[in-house]
């Protein structure tokens, strides 16, 4: 299957974006993915139930910030982080910074 909702990076918008990284879960994914490296949904653990999990993927997901893949019953998602240090240079090496300084995000976790 293709990747569900792939935005053209100029599609980004700054205001969606900041919204979607409102939330200490959300920018706790955003730190296990800026590796680079793709993790399965159940790789991801976070303090919220799984369903809650989905909705803060959904979000990442419909502001660009993340690209999803489906395999088979298994989605796959990535950080777009090409895409948002073209359309918003410095925007994820700031956010990561002082999400590491304030240790926001912590508590989700990467279970590979």
């Amino acid at each position: 299957m293709a990747d569900q909702h792939s935005h053209e990076a100029r599609e980004m918008s700054l205001p969606r974006v900041l919204a979607a990284l409102s939330d200490p879960t959300r920018i706790g994914i955003v730190r296990i993915l800026a590796d680079g490296r793709e993790r399965g949904w159940g790789q991801l653990r976070a303090p919220v139930a799984k369903s809650t999990l989905s909705h803060h993927l959904k979000i990442l997901r419909e502001a660009g910030i993340t690209r999803t893949r489906q395999e088979g019953t298994r989605c796959f998602v990535t950080l777009r982080r090409a895409e948002l240090d073209e359309r918003f240079p410095d925007l994820t090496r700031a956010l990561l910074a002082a999400a590491d300084a304030e240790d926001v995000g912590e508590v989700t976790a990467d279970e590979s």
